[in-house]
């Protein structure tokens, strides 16, 4: 494991300056602006208490919140462009008024165009530049990180595409492939921030061995800041035998989270993505760190 005393962050170029210079892993509180993400569904579809509720995690210790108006839970329906714009552009807006760091969390251009016109500062794809042809040109146009996820399939496909044989060493094989075509569309390298994409396209016994404090470690050995999400995922509620946990509840997940984020941090990941900030911002907080940005 690595310790606290040996680790650096490292920060993607185009932060803005007060994050950048953060010598820790950062917290990014989440902020689902749907009708049906999974555990806070249809809470913030409201403009005015969405941005109310960037806020209040802000005000907990959030250093970014991530903007979302589309669920990505499997099996979830999916929505147009419009649909999605209409979520989240007022909320984006009312949030960078207040000089709070915005990332959008889509999978399409043309939201993530509108979002960043809105104020966002950071661009989080959950399909890995898959789900919009148009992505990549548009964040080679930008000066903003951009968060690009292992995922090999959206909705009802994940559960049939979680085949592996080392997890780890193919989600880095795969995700690295999707980083020399980003490159090659001219996303500039150290703008990038990988996620394993934990939950997406893998089950139970593939996510765990993806958060053992060893395939953290590893990760922030790759070479680019790395974005945990495993917040309040499905997997939290089976342990790591595959037996079902009978205490399975947010509670129990929000818990279970703040184990990992305290992981994250020993490895000097570069942020992680969660739905209760209190208690994170509290882990990472209490670490050791330096911190650089990428060259």
């Amino acid at each position: 494991m690595v310790t606290d005393s040996a680790v650096v962050v490292r920060h993607p170029k185009g932060l803005p300056a007060e994050l950048s210079q953060l010598p820790r892993t950062l917290v990014v509180g989440v902020l689902n602006v749907t009708p049906d993400s999974f555990s806070d569904g249809g809470h913030y579809l409201d403009p005015q208490q969405a941005i109310e509720h960037g806020l209040e995690l802000v005000s907990q210790g959030a250093d970014i919140v991530d903007v979302g108006g589309e669920s990505t839970r499997p099996g979830a329906t999916a929505i147009d462009s419009e649909t999605e714009l209409s979520r989240v552009i007022e909320v984006v807006m009312g949030l960078a008024s207040e000089g709070i760091p915005v990332s959008i969390d889509t999978r399409r251009s043309q939201v993530a165009e509108r979002a960043l016109e809105a104020g966002a500062v950071l661009v989080n794809d959950v399909s890995g530049g898959r789900g919009d042809g148009a992505m990549w040109p548009l964040m080679a146009s930008v000066h903003v990180p951009y968060v690009l996820m292992h995922n090999r399939g959206e909705g009802a496909s994940q559960d049939s595409l979680a085949n592996y044989g080392d997890v780890l060493a193919e989600v880095k094989r795969e995700l690295f492939e999707q980083v020399e075509a980003a490159i090659a569309a001219g996303v500039d390298e150290s703008r990038i921030v990988l996620d394993p994409g934990i939950g997406f396209a893998k089950r139970a016994e593939h996510n765990w061995p993806l958060v053992h404090q060893s395939a953290l470690d590893d990760m922030a050995l790759w070479g680019f800041p790395v974005l945990l999400g495993a917040s309040r995922k499905r997997f939290l509620g089976v342990h790591e035998t595959g037996e079902p946990r009978i205490d399975d509840s947010m509670d129990t997940r929000d818990a279970l989270t703040v184990e990992l984020t305290q992981r994250a941090v020993s490895s000097g990941l570069w942020a992680v993505r969660v739905h209760r900030v209190e208690a994170n911002v509290a882990v990472v907080n209490s670490s050791r760190v330096r911190s650089e940005e990428a060259p």
